[in-house]
């Protein structure tokens, strides 16, 4: 289906819910600037044969830790595959500790801004408990420490990182009355927006109003339409009643079936890429950041959302979290093989 090169309108305000008539364009596409609001966790990563049951005790194969949390994965992600130090800023909390100063230091590594990120002496770091069984799919269970704990401090910072930027990266790891403000602030600012919904949670009213892209998974689909996502039909199914629900463009990804992308003019299956899967980790996020760069880098919604894929596809080949994100020409050499 073809695409339109339609931007949105410079002039803010609640958007029709019927979408934009083609892809956000919104922004300075000059400096191709990204800032992510979001969480960041400690990842510690447990390999085992299967979940244990209630009373059980299954012994794993493998343990280790990797910095990771949404909104730090989704940074790393787009660092790695801008090519441009600062072109990514990141905004949140991590607590006064060894694993906050770590997951710090990872990032300002990557060449990512952390001018945005607070120390929170009062509380500790976000924690995640990840564990990978054999077939690579992974089961998380998340503390989130100092990331609860974001406040106008954040919205303030957050605000003055938009200045001069493209796209705006957000989830719901850290309080939503900081992400809604955030996403106002952005809109008026004419920055392109694009949710996460994860995890899962009840949004305030028009919340949802707010994204120009949500990029749910299945899981976080069936929560928001009510319809099982299994295959393409109910993918698109359940794409069109969250479009709904006030977001323009919808895109449902579903790991090693692909995605589905749903916007006024594009309802559009797209095959993902094939690799040996070692764990599934991270691939949403890693998704979201070559997304990211390609709407900020000017691309169409469909070669964006392609980025997108083969740089999710490109993390689930590998251990970890952030540092299985792929840079621009490992993901670009995968992009060269026909996707399915």
């Amino acid at each position: 289906m073809k695409e339109t090169g339609q931007t949105l309108p410079a002039t803010p305000g609640k958007k029709d819910k019927s979408g934009p008539k083609g892809v956000p364009t919104r922004g300075d596409r000059s400096t191709a600037k990204i800032v992510v609001l979001g969480g960041l966790n400690m990842d510690l990563m447990i390999e085992t044969p299967r979940l244990a049951g209630p009373g059980e005790t299954v012994e794993g194969t493998r343990f280790y830790t990797a910095p990771g949390g949404k909104g730090g994965n989704q940074a790393v992600a787009a660092a790695r595959l801008s090519q441009q130090k600062g072109a990514v800023q990141m905004v949140g909390r991590v607590g006064k500790d060894a694993f906050g100063e770590q997951m710090r230091r990872f990032l300002e590594n990557e060449g990512i801004g952390t001018a945005c990120l607070a120390n929170d002496p009062d509380s500790a770091s976000g924690v995640a408990a990840i564990f990978i069984d054999p077939t690579g799919e992974n089961y998380v269970n998340a503390i989130y420490g100092a990331n609860a704990r974001c406040d106008g401090d954040q919205v303030k910072a957050a605000c003055a990182a938009l200045d001069g930027a493209s796209v705006l990266l957000v989830q719901q790891e850290v309080p939503l009355d900081v992400t809604f403000e955030v996403m106002k602030a952005a809109r008026e600012m004419g920055v392109t927006i694009v949710l996460d919904p994860a995890p899962a949670r009840d949004v305030p009213d028009d919340f949802y109003d707010y994204p120009d892209i949500m990029t749910p998974n299945q899981g976080e689909a069936e929560s928001l339409s009510g319809i099982g996502v299994v295959d393409e039909a109910s993918a698109a199914m359940a794409a069109k009643i969250i479009r709904d629900q006030g977001t323009p463009i919808v895109i449902v990804t579903m790991g090693e079936e692909g995605a589905h992308v749903e916007s006024e003019e594009v309802s559009l299956y797209m095959p993902a890429y094939r690799v040996k899967v070692v764990a599934s980790v991270a691939a949403g996020d890693a998704f979201n950041g070559g997304l990211a760069v390609g709407l900020a880098e000017g691309m169409g919604l469909i070669d964006a959302a392609r980025l997108g894929m083969a740089a999710g596809a490109w993390c689930v080949s590998k251990d970890g979290a952030q540092e299985a994100m792929g840079t621009r020409s490992q993901v670009n050499s995968l992009m060269q093989q026909l996707p399915g």
